[in-house]
């Protein structure tokens, strides 16, 4: 899969790669490339590799074979301009810092000491216009931990774009929202790719809240990997050859998919709540 930045090169390249931890092959010969203002999402079972390819495109988990460019550089040199929004992040109802303190650390969470007084107000700015971005001034100035966890992951988001991206790296960001929530912040999320010309690379456990919104989604099963469109990688043909078995895609009347059969039922492309 193909997506060029405005300069002609791909925000992420990734060619051939391939991971092993522990003598085991996690996953070989992933193939994906994808540009500004594009939608990816990295899809699979549970314990397949989907966050260690977060962690191979940050720098923090080094290849066996095979190369990586993260804008053009190799991974872990261009991690100021990628914005992280790790998997499972949320806050407990005792934490009372708000949700406008929580955005700012995106910003100066780094640093030491006291800002100076034109800085500190630039950052407030920066802090609002992100709020704004991300439909949360209803509720910014609450404590996070009295926050829905909707509310709380577009705060997250928020902090994630503090220094205004070219890569959006978010691991499972809808997991444990109920549904209605999760298509809100699909949607947000989309919004931003399009509006902000941000790259987002996804990792997703069900691929229905996000399926309108995707350009392209990498799929890794049983150490294999298949990239492109969701209409060629989401297929009974295709999983059946990753698997390894007989797979079977269906299409509901609302046009969310269902993946049924394989060692592990892939049901994470069903809802994960009644």
């Amino acid at each position: 899969m193909t997506v060029a930045t405005p300069d002609g090169d791909p925000v992420l390249d990734v060619t051939e790669a391939t991971v092993t931890l522990g003598g085991r092959r996690i996953w070989s010969d992933v193939t994906a490339r994808v540009d500004a203002a594009s939608f990816a999402a990295i899809l699979g079972p549970n314990g397949v590799g989907k966050s260690t390819l977060l962690k191979a495109i940050l720098g923090l988990q080094p290849l066996t074979s095979g190369a990586i460019r993260v804008l053009g550089e190799p991974p872990g040199a261009a991690n100021r301009r990628i914005g992280y929004l790790p998997q499972r992040r949320t806050f407990d109802a005792s934490v009372r810092i708000r949700g406008l303190d929580v955005v700012r650390l995106g910003l100066d969470g780094d640093r030491w000491g006291l800002a100076l007084p034109a800085r500190s107000r630039g950052a407030w700015r920066r802090v609002h216009e992100l709020v704004d971005l991300v439909d949360a001034g209803a509720y910014a100035h609450r404590p996070i931990g009295e926050l829905s966890g909707g509310e709380q992951q577009r705060l997250l988001i928020a902090q994630a774009l503090a220094q205004r991206p070219r890569l959006l790296l978010l691991d499972e960001p809808l997991d444990s929202l109920d549904l209605p929530a999760q298509g809100s912040v699909a949607a947000l999320i989309a919004r931003i790719c399009t509006d902000q010309r941000v790259a987002v690379v996804m990792v997703a456990h069900d691929v229905n809240p996000i399926l309108p919104y995707l350009d392209q989604v990498i799929y890794l099963a049983d150490g294999q990997a298949a990239a492109g469109t969701p209409r060629d990688v989401i297929t009974t043909e295709t999983l059946s050859r990753l698997y390894q078995t007989p797979i079977e895609v269906l299409t509901t009347s609302d046009g969310r998919l269902v993946v049924v059969g394989g060692p592990e039922a892939p049901a994470h492309h069903g809802s994960r709540h009644p």
